[in-house]
């Protein structure tokens, strides 16, 4: 004859299942909205506008309230993140490297977390949305790890821009306009 479980044993087993359901259902959980995420939350891509004949690039802000925007530098795929606070375009040294950019001399600049060295480089081509500029100057910052290039005042003054809601619209500076 088979031994019927007694009700101390079904009840350990009921509480392992319960625990494994919950472990389950968090995992299941992590998982989609990592992914939903990353895929609402890190809005990239630039839209085309025609306001009164003119093509502008329109940015939406993402989940974090930062303006993040798909790009290529000399031909090539990158991720910016706009920083009028950085003086250059900053450039993490293994993108750098990905993209062939050559170290320059050797400067020093101020950051939010101390001073860093830095070296000097030049974008032959930097693009976003219907937007190109060429002979940009920029930074070529080592220490720097993450995945996204500052977008910063050495691209950004040769570029008009305003904040509409969530969206930072973006157009080329007429020529009067830059030669201020």
């Amino acid at each position: 004859m088979e031994e019927q479980p007694t009700p101390e044993n079904s009840q350990g087993i009921g509480k392992v299942m319960v625990i494994c359901a919950w472990i389950l259902a968090i995992l299941m959980m992590t998982l989609f909205f990592s992914h939903w995420s990353k895929e609402n939350h890190m809005n990239t891509k630039a839209k085309l506008v025609n306001v009164n004949g003119n093509l502008e690039t329109l940015i939406t802000r993402n989940a974090h309230n930062q303006y993040m925007v798909d790009g290529m530098i000399n031909g090539q795929k990158v991720v910016f993140l706009l920083d009028t606070g950085a003086t250059a375009v900053v450039i993490p040294g293994k993108i750098a490297k990905e993209l062939n950019l050559k170290y320059g001399p050797q400067a020093t600049a101020n950051t939010a977390g101390g001073n860093v060295d830095v070296y000097q480089t030049w974008i032959d081509e930097l693009v976003i949305g219907n937007i190109m500029l060429n002979h940009v100057s920029a930074n070529i910052n080592p220490a720097m790890n993450d995945d996204e290039i500052l977008l910063g005042m050495s691209a950004l003054r040769r570029l008009s821009f305003y904040q509409q809601g969530d969206n930072l619209v973006i157009t080329t500076k007429k020529k009067e306009e830059d030669s201020e």
